[in-house]
């Protein structure tokens, strides 16, 4: 298949000058109604009472996106919307489909396209500077169609995960009431109280002078990172030290059921628990274990009432707002209260989450493949690889997960 590379300034329209930017105060006044969308560089940022634009538009970022590969730099608009100055504007001319035009500029490492260095730029005349392989229109919204179904496949995979974590915090809310007011006055207990008794049940990793990097080897005891209680993952392992410094520092050592908590940055208060497959090590200097007394809290509920909005505010709320996020003193987190119901209920509650949690990774698995779907039908499409059984194939494939929409789970 042919495709002939063309300026994108000379397939499209570029209505920039329509575009007009709202301060804060403009935008509360048009927002008495809130009936179209007002869009910014990544997307709807409001709705307001008036609009600019009536028919299918192509948004790309001009400033404030990401314009790397796969990083999602334009999208479509097909309704009434106010446009702000931060995005392109772009309508389709001389045979061009503007979903064939989102898809590869999205899929596209458009940065050397990109000025500035603090804040990234696309300037107007970047924009229409980009080359565009471009098939017969045909072709171009064949390719559209195709990978707008491998789009919805994987959308559809993200809306179901969504579920599955709305269903768990319904239930956590159902079962023990809002933390905030702990409507069923359930006993109130400090972290002491209901930590394993040991000298290092709570413990703030080492400070980072004892973790310098001479000291790391190629095999041994892993360093637990900030990374592990960010993403609750824990495949990833980049330090080790031997087993002389591991015995040295056996204070800040976690064994599975440990919980981590991230203690500096945006991350801060993120919280993991250590696997039962995990390897033996100690944490890092940006870290806090807690041992927990599992007779008087469940790993499970604490970790949901940890991440709780309620917890994080009375825990990091100061700190966040400060130029470097950290973790409060050790004596403040001591002190404060969290509502304990019985251990029966939170264990009760922590085996629904193990059941929703089953169901859930199911769908990160089917997750995976339409994402992987995905992105080999990108790669094959624009270099014209695409045939008929792609089509085939992806029609058997949303049959198959049509299913999977309802929440095939029942708290009750």
């Amino acid at each position: 298949m042919s495709f002939d590379n063309r300026l994108l300034n000379d397939i499209t329209n570029n209505l920039d000058g329509k575009r007009i930017p709202l301060n804060e105060s403009q935008r509360r006044e048009k927002q008495q109604n809130e009936l179209y969308p007002y869009i910014g560089a990544n997307n709807i940022l409001c709705y307001i009472d008036d609009y600019i634009f009536n028919e299918e538009i192509l948004c790309i970022a001009e400033d404030g996106g990401s314009w790397g590969r796969n990083e999602n730099c334009s999208f479509i608009i097909n309704e009434k919307c106010w446009v702000n100055n931060h995005a392109h504007v772009l309508t389709s001319r001389n045979g061009v489909d503007l979903s064939y035009l989102k898809y590869y500029l999205n899929h596209t490492d458009l940065t050397k396209y990109i000025t500035g260095t603090t804040r990234g730029k696309l300037t107007k005349t970047a924009l229409g500077r980009i080359q565009i392989p471009l098939p017969p229109l045909e072709t171009q919204q064949k390719i559209a169609a195709i990978l707008n179904k491998a789009d919805e496949l994987r959308c559809n995979d993200q809306k179901i995960l969504e579920k599955y974590d709305q269903l768990a915090q319904s239930v956590f809310l159902e079962m023990f009431g809002d933390p905030a007011f702990n409507q069923n006055r359930w006993p109130q207990l400090t972290l002491p109280e209901f930590a394993k008794k040991g000298k290092h049940s709570i413990k703030r990793g080492p400070f980072g002078g004892a973790l310098k990097k001479e000291i790391f080897v190629i095999k041994g005891f892993l360093v637990y990172e900030q990374y592990h209680a960010i993403n609750d993952e824990f495949s990833m392992s980049r330090y080790f030290i031997d087993e002389a410094k591991y015995k040295e520092l056996k204070g800040f050592k976690v064994v599975p059921g440990d919980l981590i908590i991230s203690c500096s940055g945006v991350t801060l208060g993120r919280i993991a628990e250590i696997p039962k497959d995990a390897m033996p090590g100690i944490i890092n200097q940006a870290l806090l274990k807690i041992s927990l007394d599992q007779n008087k809290m469940n790993n499970t509920y604490f970790k949901f009432l940890f991440r709780h909005k309620r917890i994080q505010d009375i825990l990091f709320g100061i700190s966040r707002g400060s130029g470097i996020p950290n973790f409060p003193p050790m004596n403040t987190i001591k002190s404060i209260f969290f509502p304990t119901p019985p251990i029966k209920l939170q264990s009760k509650f922590a085996f629904i989450i193990e059941q929703i949690e089953t169901q859930k990774q199911l769908t990160q698995q089917s997750h995976q493949k339409s994402e992987e779907l995905f992105q080999s039908l990108l790669q094959r499409a624009f270099k014209g690889e695409l045939v008929k059984h792609d089509e085939y194939n992806l029609k058997k494939e949303r049959v198959s997960r049509a299913a999977e929409e309802d929440m095939p789970y029942n708290t009750k």
